[in-house]
């Protein structure tokens, strides 16, 4: 069985709502074979990423940068997996008031070093999320779900 680690920072009913719809669609029934494992970014572990087959990372954009907590696990993860987790598969959203920019940036940059490789397009939402957004980001956990059971050997 694949695994997906959910690794986010949830500080706001905004960034919940988007939490659920992304996980409903990694959960989703029509994709079989993929454990779901959530973690709060402050308390996700170096073994957990190494246990991993994919990624999907959540973040508020704080001014202007990825959350504090996302930065302390990719600060936590970065070296001991640099090597041993090239080309995994990783999606990603960003919630934000204003502008997402440096967030999706920062996201980019430190996935890149990584050698993750991403499956959509990050997904951004300012504001409250819509419907949209909603069936947007149940879409973009399907996605990366899907992508484990074509990639399992």
């Amino acid at each position: 069985m694949s695994r997906l680690l959910v690794v986010h920072h949830t500080p706001s009913p905004a960034l919940q709502e988007m939490l659920e719809a992304v996980l409903a669609g990694a959960r989703d029934p029509s994709v079989e074979g993929v454990e779901v494992v959530v973690r709060p970014a402050l308390t996700a572990a170096v073994v957990e990423a190494l246990d991993a087959d994919g990624y999907l990372l959540g973040t508020p954009a704080n001014i202007g940068y990825v959350s504090g907590a996302l930065k302390h696990f990719f600060d936590t993860i970065y070296y001991p997996c640099l090597d041993a987790t090239k080309g995994r598969p990783f999606a990603a959203y960003v919630h934000g008031n204003l502008d997402v920019t440096g967030a999706v940036r920062a996201i980019e940059s430190i996935t890149t070093g990584l050698g993750w490789r991403a499956v959509a397009p990050i997904l951004t939402v300012s504001g409250a999320p819509r419907a949209a957004d909603r069936d947007a980001l149940y879409e973009l956990g399907g996605t990366i779900a899907a992508t484990l059971t074509t990639t399992a050997g």
